[in-house]
């Protein structure tokens, strides 16, 4: 698939919004590159989250202003001697034609007092301090105050619920990744390294016009939550996790993690525990609904794992009363999944903000203290489901870390799941009126159709 621009009227639709519920004047800054290691060879650019839902193209060094209800892009003006090296770059009118706003020379800024959203890095913030004559801290937006304050919190209120052209980007990205990790699977064989699926998966993005949203995860050591090597040997009897998704041109993203055996068939044991983690995910899926608190998907993804857990024997006691203890986190200590949008973890640059409803905050359990989001879900909205089970050293070695729940944890039985490291399933899960559309459930995940799918 070859992705499709949302259309001009997205952006239109959205910049109205903008200009109708905020009546002070406000800037969104684009950002620009940063240097890899010398001037000229450069991160590839990639425009702020912010600016991107309201002008959806990844224009350097360009700012959305709005102003007494009007929305103006202010951009650098092309210089001919770069077409060169880059080829020849729209004008300011041709901008202006694509994108149906005006479009002026950054050096037209009026002076005013903007409000403003603070950049990731801290060249861009710079930048935009001189742009807009005040400081700006370069990720600062956690601790945003007054009008930024103010218009952090509209842009979570219009950003949080998608709009339909986010929903069909998110589908672009959704169809992307599935085909991503089918790559992955039908790459995998024993004797490669991590590195040879991970290529496999990222060429199979880059071919369809696609980039990565985030690091890939590619690993045989599942226990390591965000391992981002990939120089491992794939051997015969290994798991490997992969946690790879697309990104659209308009910055949209997807973030699927599956769990597959390098051999082409699970071992018994695998079997076992990878059968715990699906049920878990299945029971998070079908609690969301419009309505429900996600803190309650999360806990019923972590019951689900304590009871199947109980039934193998790694556990001992009420799986109820294990997981009101906290047992869910001995194998599952992050959160049940985030927000998803133009960020892979969406609009956390506002810190936690975004993710919890006014009046919520990090609970200090063990088992919800490192949850990212607990709203109440509306239809529009789109949530990662990723429950896993890992065997974590820092975790399992350590009596801090265990407490009183050592009696309950049968030790000599889990020894018998020693060739399962890390397993994690996940999906991308759109709220809708009535329940829920996975938009990723093609990539298999049930056992028989992950070890076909590796041929």
């Amino acid at each position: 698939m070859w992705p499709n621009r949302s259309p001009k009227r997205a952006f239109i639709e959205r910049r109205a919004r903008l200009e109708k519920e905020f009546g002070l004047p406000l800037v969104l800054g684009a950002g620009l590159s940063r240097p890899r290691n010398f001037p000229h060879n450069r991160y590839p650019f990639r425009a702020e989250s912010h600016f991107l839902y309201f002008v959806g193209l990844h224009l350097e060094g360009a700012a959305l202003g709005v102003s007494e209800g009007i929305s103006t892009l202010y951009c650098v003006e092309p210089d001919p001697e770069d077409a060169l090296w880059t080829g020849d770059k729209p004008s300011l009118a041709d901008l202006e034609q694509e994108l149906g706003l005006p479009v002026r020379p950054i050096t037209e800024l009026p002076e005013a007092a903007y409000a403003t959203l603070p950049p990731q890095d801290l060249d861009s913030a710079d930048w935009l301090s001189e742009l807009i004559g005040r400081d700006v801290e370069a990720a600062g937006g956690a601790r945003v105050s007054g009008t930024d304050l103010k218009l952090a919190e509209l842009m979570i209120e219009i950003r949080l619920r998608n709009d339909s052209h986010a929903i069909a980007q998110m589908d672009q990205a959704a169809v992307a990744t599935v085909d991503a990790h089918l790559a992955g699977m039908a790459a995998t064989r024993p004797g490669m390294r991590e590195a040879a699926v991970r290529a496999a998966m990222e060429a199979s993005l880059i071919a369809c016009g696609m980039t990565t949203s985030y690091n890939s995860i590619v690993t045989r050591q599942g226990q390591v939550l965000h391992n981002e090597r990939h120089d491992g040997e794939l051997l015969d009897g290994d798991l490997l996790l992969a946690d790879v998704g697309a990104e659209t041109p308009e910055g949209w993203a997807g973030d699927v993690t599956r769990t597959w055996p390098v051999s082409g068939r699970m071992s018994s044991t695998q079997r076992a525990i990878y059968s715990v983690v699906l049920a878990a995910q299945a029971a998070a899926i079908d609690a969301v609904a419009p309505g429900v608190r996600y803190l309650e998907v999360h806990r019923a993804a972590g019951r689900e794992l304590v009871r199947g857990l109980c039934e193998l024997g790694v556990l001992r006691g009420q799986p109820e009363t294990l997981f009101e203890r906290g047992a869910a986190a001995l194998f599952f200590p992050h959160g049940v999944g985030h927000l998803l949008g133009l960020d892979v973890h969406d609009m956390e640059d506002l810190g936690d903000r975004a993710g919890y409803a006014p009046g919520r905050s990090r609970k200090q359990r063990p088992a919800d203290r490192y949850l990212r989001l607990d709203r109440d879900l509306e239809a529009g909205m789109i949530v990662t489901i990723e429950p896993g089970f890992y065997q974590i050293p820092r975790i399992l070695q350590r009596p801090e870390e265990i407490g009183d729940l050592e009696d309950c944890l049968v030790r000599s039985e889990l020894a018998k799941f020693a060739d399962v490291k890390g397993i994690r399933i996940e999906d991308d899960v759109l709220v809708t009126d009535t329940g829920r559309r996975v938009l990723t459930e093609k990539a298999p995940k049930q056992i028989a159709d992950v070890e076909a799918a590796m041929g």
